[in-house]
Formats: C-alpha cells, sequence, structure tokens
C-alpha cells in the first residue's frame, strides 16, 4: 500500500493557490574548488545523496472524490534534469540580480505532476562564484520521511546509500486508490470524519509528532488566541509575485550587544536570539516610519517564532532546543536597550510557562541541518491561524566552520520562507562561519520598498551597537 499524507501535508496542497505557493527554499552561494564545479558535477552530486531518500523520486496521487488524503507514488518518468536546472545571471552577476533571479522562480507554484522539488544551478556570479537555489514543497520536506535537498548537499555523513538499487513501482489505479482509502477507513472509522472536518485533528497529532511537541501546541494556541494579533501593515491580501532581498551581518556583533546591553546575571537571560529579534523590531519601526505610519508607544508587532537557541560553545548539533513562541515586538519603543529587554523578558516568561513549545528532540530528526529546520519552522507556521501573528519569523544556528558540497566552500546561505495568507513578509535568518544571513521574502505589490527594510536592519543592528548599556533610554 501506498503512504498516504497527513492531514497536514494534505493541508498544504489544498490550501495552495496561485498566489500562495507552499513552498521553502535557500540560496547558497558557493566557491568552486581549484578543479572546478559544474553543472554536471551538482547532477552527479544530487544523485549519489538523493539515492537514499524515495520522497524526491516520488509524486503526490490524488485519491477519487478525495475519499481519503492523497498517497505518495513512485514517478516511473523520473528525470533528475528536469529537477536540477541550470540557469546563469548575466553581466555583471551581482547581488540584486540574483535576489531577482530568485523572486521570479520563488513565485511559481511547482509541478503537481512531478516530485514536489527543484535545484537551480546559477552561474555567473561576480567573482567566479555560483549559486544553487532550492524549492521544496511544505508536504514534501516533513523532518523524518525527507530532509532538505541543501541538507543533503552539505551533510554528506546523514546520507545512509541503498544498499541495492531500488526500482520504481507502477503508480495505483484509482480503483486500488479507493479500496485503499476503504480499507483505511475500516482500521481507522475517525478517518472518514476527520476528512470531513478538514483534518483538524491530524493536523494537531501530526504536528505534535513531527515536531516533538507534546501537548504544548494546544496550550499554546489555547493562551494566545484569547489575544489576536494587532493590526498592521503587514496584513495584506496577497498578490501572487514576491520580491527577496539578502543581508549578511555579522555574528560577533550580536554577541558584542547581548554582553553590552546586560549586566550581572541578567546576561544569561538575554539570548543572541533575543537580540536578532530586536534588531528585526528596530529595522521594522526605521520601515514604518518611513512609511508614514503612526506609532504610538505600545505598537507592537506579533511574530511567531519557531527559533532553534543559539548554543554558544558553538556546537550546533549539542545543547539546541528549537521552540515556538509568540513575541510582541515593541515597535513602538524609542529606546533600542529597551526593546532588547522587553523582548528578552517576553522569551524568558514563555519558555517558564506552557507557552513555550519545547522541540529539543527535533536535534536528533534526520540529522540537524538550517534548511530542514527552516522548512519545518514554515510547517509550525503554516498549520496555525493566521489571526494569531503578524509575521514568522525563523531563525536558525548553523555550524561556525566552512561545509562543503563536491569540493565546492559554501560561503553563503540565505532561506527563502513562504508567505502566509494574509501576510506581506516572511523572514528566515541562519548564522553560518561567523555570519547572520538574513533572507527576506515579500510581496511585490504590497512591499515594494522591501530594500528599506533591508537597509534598515543594518542601522538597527548598529543602533544596538551604540546604545547606551544596561538598558537606560537613548
Amino acid at each position: 500500500m501506498s503512504q498516504r499524507l497527513s492531514a497536514l501535508d494534505s493541508s498544504f496542497l489544498y490550501l495552495e493557490d496561485a498566489t500562495l505557493p507552499m513552498h521553502v527554499g535557500s540560496v547558497m552561494i558557493f566557491e568552486p574548488p581549484c578543479d572546478g564545479f559544474d553543472y554536471d558535477s551538482l547532477v552527479e552530486l544530487i544523485a549519489e545523496r538523493i539515492a537514499s531518500s524515495p520522497r524526491y523520486r516520488q509524486r503526490v496521487q490524488s485519491v477519487p472524490a478525495r475519499l481519503a488524503n492523497p498517497v505518495w507514488v513512485d514517478d516511473e518518468d523520473f528525470d533528475l534534469t528536469y529537477h536540477v536546472r541550470r540557469s546563469a545571471l548575466p553581466r555583471p552577476g551581482d547581488d540584486e540580480q540574483l535576489e531577482e533571479f530568485v523572486a521570479r522562480i520563488t513565485s511559481r507554484p511547482l509541478d503537481r505532476s512531478r516530485p514536489l522539488w527543484e535545484l537551480y544551478f546559477v552561474e555567473g556570479l561576480t567573482g567566479g562564484r555560483f549559486a544553487i537555489v532550492s524549492k521544496a514543497h511544505q508536504s514534501l520536506v516533513d523532518g523524518i520521511n525527507a530532509v532538505d535537498v541543501g541538507h543533503l548537499l552539505l551533510d554528506p555523513d546523514g546520507v545512509h546509500p541503498d544498499e541495492e538499487t531500488r526500482r520504481p513501482t507502477g503508480s495505483p489505479s484509482p480503483l486500488r486508490l479507493v479500496a485503499d482509502a476503504v480499507m483505511d477507513s475500516v482500521r481507522r472509522p475517525s478517518q472518514v470524519a476527520d476528512n470531513v472536518r478538514g483534518g483538524l485533528r491530524d493536523v494537531s497529532e501530526t504536528g505534535r509528532r513531527a515536531l516533538g511537541l507534546a501537548g504544548g501546541l494546544v496550550s499554546t494556541l489555547a493562551q494566545v488566541g484569547t489575544r489576536p494579533a494587532p493590526q498592521s501593515p503587514l496584513d495584506v491580501t496577497v498578490s501572487g509575485t514576491r520580491r527577496w532581498v539578502m543581508v549578511r551581518t555579522d555574528l560577533a556583533d550580536y554577541r558584542r550587544i547581548r554582553t553590552s546591553l546586560t549586566r550581572g546575571r541578567y546576561v544569561e537571560d538575554v539570548t543572541i536570539n533575543d537580540v536578532v529579534l530586536a534588531t528585526i523590531t528596530g529595522a521594522l519601526r526605521t520601515w514604518m516610519q518611513n512609511r508614514g505610519e503612526h506609532l504610538g508607544s505600545t505598537a507592537v508587532i506579533r511574530v511567531m517564532v519557531p527559533v532553534s537557541v543559539y548554543d554558544e560553545s558553538g556546537d550546533h548539533r549539542s545543547g539546541s532546543r528549537l521552540t515556538a513562541c509568540f513575541v510582541d515586538l515593541p515597535v513602538g519603543e524609542a529606546s533600542p536597550s529597551m526593546r532588547l529587554h522587553q523582548i528578552a523578558f517576553s522569551m524568558r516568561q514563555q519558555m517558564e510557562t506552557t507557552q513555550a513549545v519545547d522541540a529539543a528532540s527535533l536535534s536528533s530528526l534526520g540529522g540537524f541541518a538550517p534548511p530542514t529546520l527552516h522548512s519545518l519552522g514554515a510547517r509550525t507556521g503554516a498549520a496555525m491561524t493566521r489571526r494569531l501573528f503578524n509575521l514568522v519569523v525563523t531563525n536558525v544556528p548553523g555550524p561556525q566552520q566552512p561545509l562543503y558540497a563536491g569540493g565546492a566552500r559554501l560561503l553563503a546561505t540565505y532561506p527563502v520562507m513562504p508567505l502566509s495568507r494574509g501576510q506581506a513578509l516572511a523572514v528566515g535568518l541562519t548564522s553560518y562561519d561567523g555570519s547572520v544571513y538574513f533572507g527576506l521574502n515579500a510581496d511585490r505589490l504590497a512591499m515594494p520598498d522591501l530594500d528599506v527594510l533591508a537597509q534598515a536592519v543594518d542601522e538597527a543592528l548598529a543602533e544596538l551597537r551604540e546604545s547606551p548599556r544596561g538598558g537606560g533610554r537613548s
């Protein structure tokens, strides 16, 4: 019997439309090795790395009349070169051209008749560099049956070659799909009712199982649900086009700010992630002021943060946790240091109550790599109602030493997070090899000024660096 999609995975397919593609991506920039690295090298590497991941050779097959959730079936006509594509930037091959390229391909939904992923080999970047841009549907990357293709590229230890060549099986007939659905309903009578109700119960069950959330997610939703998110300029009707910008900052700056703006025992209560959120708060404040928005002293933007807490030892594989918290970013507060302390207090309060959803077990699900965790963070946000928050921010720590793919050194890695319905912006960031890389994905019509927000990230970080110590108002 073919493996059936969970209610959560099925919902990503059913909710997707032309304006809301439900895929997660990444942009990885590489320096080629001395002996070179070309498109054929990438195809060969991908063929080797996905050999142990059947999901990358499977497509989604619907069940007639939606009697049950769709199933994964082998793609008998699987063509690797269809999924691994070649492109090039015109001269000069600068960052703005790469950003525009990513925005264009991010706007396009994946082909439902084939396995739900694509990879682009982008040549022509300045300095002889090249980029690998990935797209994978949220129903594909669940951290259990499949990890992100970027994880497979950069973490060969997580790849387990097949002992024997696996041949694809034929697609089931419509009659077989119906028969399997009937058998499932016999084994699980409640499944029929769940399908009629949209699978809401299975969404919670699947989310808890995949993210290791136990009962925490339900508790969090119950508490936060009593406080709907405030209105903000990020609440829009999303169009089908995107704008994407990347921002690079230094990890050392966040560490210095954490130390300089805290005293005594409080330094242990302020995390790198708190400084990141304070930086985003300052950037949003500047962006809103630039738009002429009225900001009262109590103005906030609520973010949902599925974030892996940074481990000061530098080892991202041990001592890290993924938590899902709701934080009101104080965009109306004028003092950068006060914004940081308010955010740190809110995060600490949630971590000490049932509002914090602890998912430490993620570090053992199919390895621990930023692309996969960004995908799981996007799944967490997509499974929740938009009325609870205005923005999703995923912050995933990566290793602080260089990574390689086929001998090519990874220079930078930027996440491409999907937009949620009714939200103009999604923010993803990854720390890697001494830097913090922001990927800002926005609706093209609602945020033509995304470059203003990108510039404001650098300004907000500088503002925090220069802020008086101890939380005094500046």
